[in-house]
């Protein structure tokens, strides 16, 4: 039976400091809530001196939750950055959205946007700093291409983790999004995909996340403290309208409609999200550019340290 500490409507109103890069202490924790009434935990941290004079806003991807970045955090305030992460609707600290709290979903794409602009809303509320950077990974990069291309957020740069734009795990994308497309109009938007169940977790064993063991053990030493921190599966209603965004992402006008800086970090054999939807989207923009990792896994932040060496050289050259 899975262990709930809390109701499937609330929010958590603390961190959890577990696993081998525990997330700092002394944040400032909340919950807020957005315009259609979600509760969403946040936390941010303010570096000591020297200060950068910038807030870099975590954007997390699908499953994770802010205790997963508790070794990039750290690494943002060593730089003198102010940071603010948050977890998604439906996910980690956050309001679920269904009675079963294992099950990954959203009634909609666009619901993350508000999730977004309510964290950006309390941004400015607690902190003074005007420049903000996003630090997007996965879903997250996702979710802040779509808002920049709408025009509905502002930043002053923006740096992208193996940015979902398209999938490489799916054989056939197009075939999965009309099933999801058919199965939801049906009336199953919140059942789970097909094979889909209630375990949050994978073998170490050619896992498609890291290539580093420590790293990729963190989330299950952390779900140990706190087990409703955790989703698993997709339902047939999130992949339906992820994939509704995707397929705007894939079009050359959404890239074009973006001049706000941004740098796409991947590798090109991700077995997650597929680099060359990203090389795509990058050859369309104002102002983009991509480095390719070779050998990295999908969750690049979580990899061995030559890579993350790698990753964090260009992080600083495009934001010094």
């Amino acid at each position: 039976m899975i262990q709930k500490t809390r109701l499937p409507q609330e929010a958590r109103a603390d961190l959890v400091h577990a696993g081998p890069f525990p997330v700092p202490f002394g944040a400032q924790i909340g919950v807020t809530h957005t315009v259609d009434g979600v509760a969403l935990r946040y936390a941010c941290w303010r570096a000591e001196a020297p200060r950068r004079e910038a807030l870099v806003l975590i954007l997390q991807g699908r499953t994770e939750f802010m205790e997963r970045y508790g070794e990039t955090i750290g690494l943002l305030l060593a730089r003198g950055f102010d940071v603010m992460a948050f977890d998604w609707r439906g996910q980690g600290g956050s309001q679920r959205l269904l009675p079963n709290f294992r099950k990954g979903h959203v009634e909609s794409f666009d619901d993350y946007g508000r999730d977004l602009e309510a964290i950006l809303s309390v941004a400015a509320q607690i902190s003074s700093l005007k420049t903000r950077y996003a630090l997007a990974h996965s879903m997250g990069g996702a979710i802040l291409l779509n808002e920049l291309s709408k025009g509905h957020i502002k930043i002053e740069r923006g740096i992208l983790s193996a940015p979902m734009i398209g999938l490489s795990m799916i054989r056939a994308p197009r075939v999965a999004h009309l099933f999801a497309n058919v199965f939801s109009a049906l009336g199953f938007r919140g059942s789970y995909v097909p094979g889909g169940n209630d375990n949050p977790f994978m073998n170490f064993e050619d896992n498609p996340l890291t290539s580093d063991p420590v790293r990729f053990g963190i989330s299950r030493m952390i779900v140990a403290e706190a087990a409703d921190l955790a989703i698993a599966s997709p339902t047939i209603g999130w992949v339906k309208t992820s994939f509704d965004a995707m397929t705007r992402l894939q079009d050359p006008r959404t890239a074009q409609s973006i001049s706000t800086p941004l740098l796409f970090v991947a590798g090109p054999e991700d077995r997650v999200t597929d680099t060359e939807a990203t090389e795509r989207f990058v050859a369309n923009l104002q102002n983009g550019k991509l480095l390719k990792l070779e050998d990295a896994e999908h969750e690049i932040l979580l990899e061995r340290d030559a890579l993350r060496h790698q990753f964090w050289q260009a992080f600083d050259e495009f934001v010094s």
